[in-house]
């Protein structure tokens, strides 16, 4: 058993208080009657009352608080609470009290995140049907459609199969991005830091892209010379699947004859940060907080029309974050948009 503490001290003491004020009155009165009254047989009494008393009903109370708490901790126990079983039990109301609220607070912490995570669940596997079903349904039509006869035509056959195999091709690309979105969240993928120049893979980045931006009259730009190399240390491949990503973005929702600006700033001694602006039709308020969740979507229908896995963005934020560095965004609807990240700097 625990030692005694001093609140259950004091309900001890008042109690064995009250019964010896009560017992040593009937014993007093008592005694009057029968005409034997000694004050020192009465002290003596009352002495002996207070003393017993409160020994049986410190050993008492205590005895039961004990057992019950003991249940209470065994009850708590069932459910893995690792915080409350490392501790030692205690018969102290307040201690307890406050015990279980942190628990109680801590649980309901947890089952809401449960919660959370299971419509993400639910949300994601959605989304991941979705998105191969499109792909995957198209490969079969056009198949069933070249089984069903159309294979002896070399006209609808050179063209159906052409759709399958691009319909292939973008399942292989979800495939893919899931895969290295799943390694990354779990720390499997290895970074090959290096140092390099990064105005030179954002000027190849732009020459791999420079076609893609034609379509829409983008003009692809740096926001201004850089005369000097720029050297960071990072995964160079890494870095330019995030800066095609980003660019791929801004010309999908770009503006006609708009840009897509990169700038490289120094942003304290080792660090630099690269932005990616563009005036295209921007991010509302509300869609900014989910921006890098995989497969959101700010425009569903203009987003499909346009292709993509749907994990560009979360991609992008896992591979920066692998880094140990940090990813912004800035948008104003109907205005423009920037990502920015920052990068370590080789001195």
């Amino acid at each position: 058993m625990q030692s005694k503490l001093k609140k259950t001290y004091k309900f001890a003491y008042k109690t064995s208080l009250y019964l010896t004020i009560y017992l040593t009155l009937i014993s007093s009165v008592f005694l009057y009657i029968l005409h034997v009254f000694s004050l020192v047989y009465i002290v003596f009494f009352s002495m002996a009352t207070y003393i017993i008393s409160f020994l049986i009903i410190q050993y008492r109370v205590e005895h039961f608080i004990y057992k019950k708490i003991q249940k209470i901790y065994d009850d708590l126990t069932l459910l893995e609470s690792t915080s409350l079983r490392s501790q030692p039990i205690t018969t102290d109301m307040a201690t307890l009290t406050r015990q279980i609220d942190k628990y109680a607070k801590d649980k309901k912490i947890e089952i809401e995140t449960l919660k959370v995570r299971e419509e993400y669940r639910k949300e994601f596997l959605g989304n991941v049907s979705h998105e191969l079903k499109t792909p995957l349904f198209t490969v079969q039509a056009y198949i069933s459609t070249l089984l069903d006869g159309a294979m002896d035509d070399p006209k609808f056959r050179d063209k159906y199969l052409n759709r399958a195999n691009k319909g292939v091709e973008r399942l292989i690309y979800i495939v893919k991005d899931l895969d290295m979105i799943t390694k990354l969240e779990v720390g499997d993928l290895s970074l090959n830091i290096a140092a390099f120049d990064i105005v030179e893979l954002v000027q190849s980045v732009f020459e791999l892209l420079e076609m893609k931006a034609a379509k829409k009259k983008i003009s692809l730009i740096f926001d201004m010379e850089y005369r000097e190399p720029i050297i960071v240390m990072a995964d160079r491949e890494r870095i330019q699947q995030v800066l095609t990503n980003l660019i791929v973005n801004s010309i999908k929702y770009g503006k006609e004859k708009g840009t897509t600006e990169i700038s490289i700033e120094n942003l304290i001694k080792n660090k630099v940060i690269v932005r990616v602006t563009d005036n295209g039709e921007g991010i509302s308020d509300i869609n900014i907080p989910r921006l890098f969740e995989r497969f959101y979507r700010v425009d569903k229908s203009g987003s499909r029309k346009e292709g993509g896995s749907g994990l560009g963005l979360s991609i992008v934020k896992h591979i920066i974050e692998a880094h140990d560095e940090r990813i912004y965004l800035e948008s104003e609807l109907n205005v423009g948009s920037e990502f920015s990240f920052t990068l370590e700097k080789v001195q």
